[in-house]
């Protein structure tokens, strides 16, 4: 797939144009996304999806607390997945943010990306002061030369609503990844560079992967039953820790601490992705590291269960 950076400020149009486009944040690509992915496809045509970097809400709310379900590569890959032919990520600036419906669809999707097909979802809003909406962008587009499509909503009958990012939020600060991974259409994963630990999970035979949680949604702080991949492609089981660690005095930030069983080798500085596939209990404080130590011993050998069932 081709990543094409796109934003007012080219002078020449993306290399690349005349392909059939789904448009959004798309963040966590989950079922209502591909939806509207599969709304763009289009036989003759090239299948682009354009998204927004960084998202919106990140521009006009920079001291918001952490929102993302995907970093931009884990989305790429997702939509790649999907048959995406060239994902355009749009630069979403104060420039772009002050352009109208109009103005939008005009320089962004007709004269840089020139787009044949645009898709979007029946909520999509757009344009300074989210002026624009679904409807307008039917009425620009047969002025400009695009047909605009809208995709149903995806509704999951088990959680009674639609799908959407909020819902998925909202399961995973519930500490309810299942239901996450129902409505994503894949289980919920946070990848990252591993850094250096205090290392007493290694000390204690329970080494552990150490990734910051960056931009990522903060799910409920607690332990999980976990698959990761090192950057091979293969998913092993593993034990985790999500949060602050208070038992050995806590850290500043919020921390995934993976424990992956029967593995041996060096993660320091790789890239691992650790998927959260089930619950296991809310992260206390214990009176002692050895009590600690037996809780640690327990939790592994519920994930082990849990992932074997």
């Amino acid at each position: 797939m081709d990543v094409i950076a796109v934003s007012l400020a080219d002078v020449e149009p993306a290399a690349q144009q005349g392909a059939a486009a789904a448009l959004g944040n798309l963040d966590g690509v989950h079922r209502g996304h591909q939806a509207v992915v599969a709304a763009a496809r289009t036989p003759g045509l090239a299948l682009a999806a354009a998204v927004f970097q960084p998202h919106p809400r990140r521009l006009f709310q920079p001291d918001a607390a952490p929102f993302r379900l995907q970093s931009p590569a884990q989305r790429a890959r997702a939509l790649a997945a999907l048959g995406v032919d060239i994902l355009y990520e749009i630069q979403f600036d104060r420039a772009l943010a002050g352009l109208s419906d109009a103005g939008f669809c005009e320089e962004i999707l007709g004269r840089r990306i020139g787009a044949k097909v645009v898709s979007v979802g029946a909520d999509f809003c757009y344009g300074r002061g989210r002026m624009g909406d679904a409807a307008s962008l039917g009425a620009h587009g047969a002025r400009i030369g695009f047909e605009a499509r809208i995709a149903d909503a995806v509704d999951d009958a088990a959680a009674e609503g639609k799908v959407s990012s909020t819902a998925i939020r909202e399961a995973l600060g519930a500490g309810d990844p299942a239901t996450a991974a129902r409505l994503l259409g894949r289980p919920f994963a946070i990848e990252g560079a591993v850094g250096p630990g205090a290392q007493r999970g290694r000390s204690i035979g329970f080494p552990t992967a150490n990734i910051a949680l960056g931009d990522y949604l903060r799910p409920r702080f607690g332990v999980y039953a976990v698959r990761a991949d090192c950057g091979d492609g293969v998913w092993r089981a593993g034990v985790a820790n999500l949060g602050i660690k208070p038992t050995v005095g806590g850290v500043e930030a919020p921390l995934l601490e993976a424990h992956l069983f029967d593995f041996e080798g060096d993660l320091y500085g790789r890239r691992v992705e650790v998927a959260l596939i089930g619950f296991l209990r809310d992260e206390r404080r214990f009176d002692s590291f050895p009590a600690l130590l037996e809780q640690i011993k327990a939790d592994a050998a519920q994930a082990r269960q849990m992932l074997q069932a």
